[in-house]
Order: structure tokens, then sequence, then C-alpha cells
């Protein structure tokens, strides 16, 4: 995935969210490229958006 692929207010639930930086830290052997950091950033910001919006939705 391309870091342009994530795009802000994706309906992606927080667990597969999870799930996907599990496995980008897995695949990249505990060190992370250029590339595969800008794609985790990119993860941890819609994860943090999808908390939120949980919590929100549940208040």
């Amino acid at each position: 995935m391309s870091p342009d692929s994530t795009t802000p207010g994706s309906v992606r639930s927080a667990a597969d969210l999870n799930e996907q930086i599990r496995a980008l830290w897995l695949r990249a052997g505990g060190s992370l490229s250029a590339q595969e950091r800008a794609e985790y950033e990119l993860l941890v910001i819609e994860w943090a958006e999808a908390i939120r919006d949980g919590v929100i939705e549940a208040a």
C-alpha cells in the first residue's frame, strides 16, 4: 500500500487498522524503511480517527 492510498475519514475499523499496523511491523522485521514509516504514520493517524469516531458515537 502506498501512503497515498489511505484517505482521511476511511470507514475501516480501529481493529482492522491495528491489524494492518501489526502486519506492517512484522513484514518490516521491526525496522521500517522510509516508505514503510510513511505508511505507518498514515495508518496510525487513521487508527486514531477511528478510535475518536468510535468514542464520539458511543457518547
